[in-house]
């Protein structure tokens, strides 16, 4: 019965997980924001599956509350006051009110447990009935009976008492005709009916909890430069006030509004769907803008990722820009890194303060800190308490925190860069393979060192196998895939501006759904279901994750997502993990309940019966709720043409536009390609190093070293370098102990350097020049008799100095 939900559950995990690992760094982030981000994150994805599973349940319920009998049903009630048999014909839910436990109409009633019905051949069917309110979901064969009499046999119950006795009566049969098996089947992934509202209560305050509470304050202690927790949590409740306040105030607006209409009383009641449709609101604005650049942006970056010649222009682009951050980043750190010098120059060893700088400082590389010591920065001095020049402790926070901040901005472009890089070389190959390989194997002009390929491809791909995957199939399997895509746009577009119009019924998702629900296709309500969440929800969080904002704010892969990053990402998917079921169920006309045959409030999903249906307030239930979605058309319109981009680069933010090119974006291009072409060399002649050691040591058979001093061949000429110099070091070793023997010891030597005596310096160079040591011998062979002996220079010149 749970297997489907507790695999989706497990599947949903594991992707979460997955993809909190590509961005961040869960071994050395704070395990308080690991548990944060995996939860919020793991709430707003889990709704893909629990959002289908609701569907097909409220579908379920439907059909067996249509299949239920129209006709009245006649139940004997005993009333124990007079001891008469009552033989009323009452309806079924007459019926269900007053043998509900809770009734005040069940002190002195019958409760029935089985029915016997006897047809004209003295047979004798028995059915049990253990609650009227499942006796018209009891499902037997198909038979036609013609019922004589129909006996009763129930348990009187006494709620005074307690007690209860079995007493049996003959009616005359309330039914001729026969009993039709039920074609409403469970679906495949059926679950209790209590299970998903659990559920979805889990779901929903968990997440409102985590977004406007919870997050928040993680964020700031996080980003805190404090020294020590209870500094850090003094500073997240400081920067969180103001963000709490403007809660309380739109709060207390709202309930304004409730107190001065005439017609919403005010209690608790009222005060959570106040609360919910605030969220809500909030969360359906933020949704609208995501999806108005995501639905347009995902086919369209599909398609062109397509053409290798505009994405390889667009990564010299993004490459260019990145090596400018990078710079820019090197500098700051720079620039911080001179302000802890000086601060460590300022705060002495005895001083407050100099815990604080020791911290800042152990964040530092270990270069720096290796620095420090040899300058003689970290010498010990005096302090003294009349030095105003010692920053004071604020100062050394905010200090600390610039300086996290840089590292971390430093790390990540340099990672990035790097990346970048390496897919710009393998473009370029790939660009080359595609127009200029007759042969149609894969060629590589320079092969990435550090390149880290597919498994897949790197093992069971040939050259020829590799050449048909990057430059046919996968070009044409993304054109396929973005028209599909955008086809799915088109269809969510429409059905956002008609979903409000129920009769006729307009939105494409509605009429498919619709149709399934017609034959009970459960299956196929599920999967279409899935796959339209799975779509709103990637095109909206693609958005999210694509948010920029400066580098306070900037998710990047490849572990490089700071912690204050990931916790912003989590509270963006808290927000809109509501909006998006709301507006799903209203494209396909769930948000409202479905009909039954008795015209009473009819079956409505799991979701509506926890969330209610907003209409506390009522120019948002019935106008902002349902018209504000219309503004996605607009937005994808401004999208598609690229507006936004436009705009920020007429204001100085230089944004790369397909077909509008202009001079500064042409020289950021070149400047990328320039880039590349600097890599490429390198790469180059790293390859050729490690070509020519390898040709080395397969000569030597291994014992080649690049240390020249540790190599076990030599060349002739070095050979003969080697032994003159061995000859000139033991002449002068000779000549120095005989000095020291006839002049009596080390003293001498150390006072001639405090002597005025002077010394020709230019004696100690060869008589002749370079060419004179390889003259002609009188053999007529070069000699190197010629080559004047050069005595070492004279030791311990500058110890003085």
């Amino acid at each position: 019965m749970f297997g489907p939900l507790v695999l989706e559950l497990i599947v949903v995990f594991l992707a979460t997980l997955g993809l909190l690992h590509h961005y961040g760094q869960i071994r050395k982030q704070h395990i308080m924001v690991t548990i944060a981000t995996l939860v919020s994150w793991y709430f707003s994805m889990i709704i893909v599956f629990i959002l289908p599973l609701d569907v097909s349940s409220t579908f379920y319920r439907q059909c067996v509350q249509m299949e239920a009998p129209k006709l009245p049903v006649t139940i004997p009630i005993l009333n124990v006051t007079n001891n008469t048999m009552m033989n009323p014909t009452i309806n079924k839910r007459d019926v269900q009110e007053m043998l509900r436990p809770d009734s005040s109409n069940t002190s002195d009633v019958i409760m029935p447990t089985s029915i016997t019905t006897t047809t004209m051949n003295n047979t004798s069917t028995h059915l049990p009935v253990l609650n009227v309110s499942t006796l018209s979901m009891v499902n037997v064969t198909h038979i036609s009976l013609n019922v004589t009499s129909f006996s009763v046999t129930s348990s009187e119950y006494n709620s005074s008492s307690g007690s209860s006795s079995n007493t049996s009566s003959e009616v005359p049969p309330p039914l001729l005709g026969e009993v039709k098996v039920s074609k409403c089947q469970k679906p495949w992934s059926y679950v209790p009916d209590e299970t998903l509202p659990i559920m979805w209560i889990l779901v929903y305050w968990s997440s409102q909890i985590l977004t406007w509470l919870f997050l928040p304050f993680i964020q700031s202690y996080v980003c805190a430069g404090d020294f020590s927790i209870v500094g850090k949590v003094k500073r997240a409740l400081l920067e969180n006030a103001i963000y709490y306040g403007s809660y309380l105030f739109v709060l207390g607006i709202l309930l304004v509004y409730i107190a001065i209409s005439p017609s919403i009383s005010l209690n608790m009641v009222q005060i959570k769907v106040l609360v919910i449709t605030a969220s809500n609101t909030w969360g359906l604005f933020l949704l609208i803008l995501l999806l108005g650049y995501g639905l347009v942006e995902v086919p369209r970056r599909l398609w062109d990722k397509s053409d290798p010649q505009l994405t390889i222009t667009r990564t010299y682009f993004a490459l260019s820009k990145l090596s400018t951050e990078k710079q820019e980043a090197h500098e700051n750190l720079e620039d911080l890194l001179e302000e802890v010098k000086r601060v460590s120059q300022k705060v002495r060893y005895n001083h407050p303060s100099r815990k604080y700088v020791n911290i800042i400082i152990s964040k530092c590389s270990d270069g720096f800190q290796e620095s420090l010591v040899h300058d003689g920065i970290d010498d010990f001095q005096e302090y003294r308490a009349n030095n105003n020049e010692v920053p004071p402790e604020n100062n050394l926070v905010r200090l600390h925190k610039q300086l996290l901040q840089a590292l971390d901005t430093m790390r990540r472009t340099s990672v990035q860069y790097k990346i970048l890089m390496n897919r710009a070389v393998h473009l370029e190959n790939l660009l080359k393979n595609s127009v200029g390989v007759p042969d149609r194997t894969w060629k590589e002009e320079v092969p990435l060192v550090e390149q880290k390929e597919n498994y897949f491809v790197r093992t069971f791909m040939s050259l020829r196998m590799k050449w048909k995957w990057y430059c046919q199939i996968q070009p044409w399997l993304r054109k396929i895939g973005a028209v599909c895509l955008a086809v799915l746009t088109v269809m969510v577009i429409w059905s956002e501006c008609t979903f409000f119009n129920e009769t006729p019924v307009l939105s494409l998702f509605a009429i498919f759904i619709n149709l399934a629900k017609s034959n009970y296709d459960y299956i196929y309500i599920e999967l279409a279901s899935c796959t339209v969440i799975f779509y709103l929800c990637f095109c909206a969080y693609y958005t999210v994750f694509r948010i920029k904002f400066f580098n306070y704010y900037y998710i990047a892969g490849h572990h490089q997502t700071n912690e204050s990053s990931l916790l912003f990402v989590g509270m963006m998917l808290c927000r809109l993990t509501a909006p998006l079921c709301l507006n799903f169920l209203g494209l396909i006309h769930l948000d409202t309940p479905l009909e039954t045959n008795d015209g009473s409030r009819g079956v409505e999903t799991s979701y509506t019966q926890i969330m209610g249906h907003l209409e506390l307030i009522t120019f948002i239930s019935e106008g902002f709720n349902i018209y504000f979605p219309i503004l996605v058309l607009i937005l994808c319109i401004a999208t598609y043409f690229e507006i936004g981009q436009r705009c920020l680069t007429m204001i100085g933010f230089q944004r790369f536009i397909d077909g509008n090119i202009d001079d500064l974006a042409s020289d950021l291009i070149s400047d990328g390609k320039q880039l590349v072409i600097r890599e490429k060399r390198r790469i180059q002649r790293e390859l050729n190093a490690i070509h020519r050691n390898e040709q080395i040591n397969q000569i030597t058979n291994g014992d080649y070293t690049p240390d020249v001093s540790k190599r076990q061949w030599k060349g002739k000429y070095m050979q003969k370098y080697e032994t003159r110099n061995t000859d000139d070091q033991s002449t002068t070793s000779s000549t120095t102990s005989s000095s020291k023997i006839l002049g009596g010891g080390g003293g001498n030597e150390k006072m001639e350097f405090f002597e005025d005596n002077s010394m020709d310096y230019n004696s100690l160079a060869p008589a002749t020049d370079h060419h004179s040591r390889w003259s002609d011998s009188p053999g007529g062979g070069a000699t190197s008799s010629s080559v004047p002996v050069i005595s070492r220079p004279p030791r311990n010149l500058f110890d003085d100095v």
